[in-house]
């Protein structure tokens, strides 16, 4: 079994507790408010705005031995630079007032998961943010698509209102087999290990702010 294989393997119960969310099935119904679906887009700014700054921190933390892998965070970077943007944009075009979302601040449950993730990064194993990208971008391709096409039909809103779920769903495809070409090349039991911990915190994390958005 690969490293990737065993990543998959041992957090196949944690994606399945979120997958299994009650907001995130209505929404693969279309079963979801225009409210929720706004809701859902300021917490996906909120973490998403952390995305390129905290490769760049992931990329300065990494040792000597892992250089290979600072290029790829520097590609990584590249291809994430903006998607910020695309929520925003979404957010105007589904009615909501993407200043204000800004204004805001994150809920509690956004801001842990990204504290989390700054502090994996500054405290522990750099190699660590890799289980948040697993995550995040695992959770796209399976979801994503199914998700927008339901909420846009129940919902009546422009395809210019789901650019972040449409777009993320289709790049993150790529962006998985990536991320598993990463996790395969890395050679020392501690680097793995830490992306499969991580996984595990960022499932129930990021199962956190969908709770969070359904209350």
């Amino acid at each position: 079994m690969t490293p990737f294989e065993q990543l998959v393997q041992h957090t196949d119960q944690a994606r399945a507790e979120l997958v299994g969310i009650p907001l995130i099935q209505r929404a693969l119904s279309g079963d979801v408010t225009r409210e929720e679906y706004l809701a859902f887009l300021a917490q996906a700014y909120h973490h998403v705005r952390h995305t390129v700054p905290l490769l760049m921190a992931c990329g300065a933390r990494l040792p000597e031995r892992l250089d290979w892998l600072r290029e790829a965070v520097a590609k990584y970077i590249e291809e994430e630079l903006g998607h910020e943007h695309w929520i925003l944009d979404d957010i105007a075009a589904a009615g909501g007032d993407p200043d204000a979302v800004r204004a805001a601040g994150p809920a509690p449950a956004t801001e842990l998961m990204v504290a989390y993730a700054y502090d994996l990064i500054q405290r522990r194993n750099p190699t660590g943010f890799f289980g948040m990208v697993y995550v995040l971008e695992g959770t796209s391709v399976s979801l994503a698509h199914l998700a927008a096409n339901a909420i846009q039909q129940r919902l009546g809103l422009p395809a210019s209102a789901f650019r972040y779920l449409t777009s993320h769903g289709s790049v993150d495809q790529e962006h998985i087999r990536f991320l598993a070409d990463l996790v395969n090349r890395l050679d020392r039991a501690d680097d793995a290990a830490a992306v499969n911990h991580s996984a595990g915190m960022f499932f129930r994390l990021y199962g956190d702010v969908f709770r969070s958005i359904a209350h």
